[in-house]
């Protein structure tokens, strides 16, 4: 029971259908293909809108496999699918500081940054697909290898606690100096586009970098994100929903959170806390079991812990709130 699959093909499809309809929304409804700055109201709405989603989904999911399999599956699956969502959803987080500090970089105009982003969940949903599949082939292939990546993200955590406050130097960015020694490059940007003709010759524009630099970023993030829910549940459409919606929420997340990013400089120690304690879980699971819900529990602590304490401190040290 242990190692229950529940990804029925219908469900797979039904999810992807989700997804699918969800982009077209974005795309055709609300904007999406259209130029214009996401505004904190918007922003908000989409926000609140992923996390009722999810929590929607989870209740369906229990609705589903309590009637199929009965309330212990139903209950341990559904608790599985909540905690990689907040797993997943936390470490994301760190990816939109990545993105602050790429669209500051090459100075990114705000209406012209949700088209790149859309793209970068396009591309992030293929690259975790191909990701999640292979992991949890080889996981049920070399169950050891459960270890060896418990390793590898006790080691992640512990290089974030050093290196926190180091920002990367996209100066010497190897892909960025590959990408401009190897294509003509525009000086400014040219709407959204990432390609244009110049005397009959193809440029590509600073927004296309851009657009490479955020897409190696998910392919990094997700190098760490992935192996730490597989101290979770190894079962595919578990990791992949939790995954996906994840991964659909942090473009609003973005808008909301990217004009106060330097508010809540102590969740990178949150998150750096998160990956060792979920590496060392996965480390000691041949001697110690914690249950799904007590993993729910100190994640959500640790985040909430960490948010809460930048907001503290960061209020006592802006002389503006203190004169107030």
């Amino acid at each position: 029971m242990q190692h229950l699959n529940i990804g029925e093909p219908w469900m797979w499809a039904a999810f992807i259908v989700f997804v699918l309809v969800m982009l077209a929304v974005d795309l055709f409804v609300f904007g999406g293909r259209k130029a214009h700055r996401v505004s904190v109201r918007e922003a908000s709405c989409w926000v609140v809108a992923w996390c009722l989603l999810a929590l929607a989904f989870a209740g369906l999911l229990w609705w589903y496999l309590n009637g199929a399999f009965g309330p212990e599956i139903a209950q341990r699956k559904t608790l599985e699918f909540l905690t990689g969502y907040l797993i997943e959803q936390s470490l994301s987080i760190d990816n939109m500081f990545v993105f602050v500090m790429i669209f500051g970089y090459f100075a990114v105009p705000p209406e012209l940054q949700r088209r790149v982003l859309l793209y970068g969940v396009l591309g992030a949903i293929v690259m975790r697909a191909a990701m999640i599949f292979a992991g949890v082939w080889l996981v049920t292939q070399f169950e050891w290898l459960l270890y060896a990546f418990g390793v590898f993200l006790i080691i992640t955590g512990i290089k974030m606690l050093v290196f926190a406050e180091q920002q990367p130097d996209l100066d010497n960015n190897r892909l960025l100096r590959w990408v401009r020694s190897h294509l003509r490059i525009t000086s400014g940007f040219h709407g959204e586009r990432f390609f244009v003709l110049q005397n009959g010759v193809r440029w590509a524009t600073p927004m296309f970098l851009v657009l490479v630099l955020i897409e190696a970023s998910d392919l990094m993030f997700a190098v760490d994100s992935i192996p730490a829910i597989f101290a979770v549940t190894t079962d595919p459409f578990i990791v992949f929903t939790s995954n996906i919606f994840a991964i659909m929420g942090l473009r609003a997340l973005y808008f909301l959170l990217a004009d106060m990013a330097d508010r809540f400089h102590l969740l990178k120690y949150g998150l750096a806390i998160v990956l060792v304690f979920i590496g060392g879980k996965m480390v000691l699971m041949p001697w110690i079991h914690m249950p799904v819900e007590w993993s729910l529990a100190v994640v959500g602590a640790v985040i909430l812990g960490s948010v809460l304490l930048s907001l503290i401190i960061t209020r006592k040290e802006d002389p503006t709130q203190s004169t107030q």
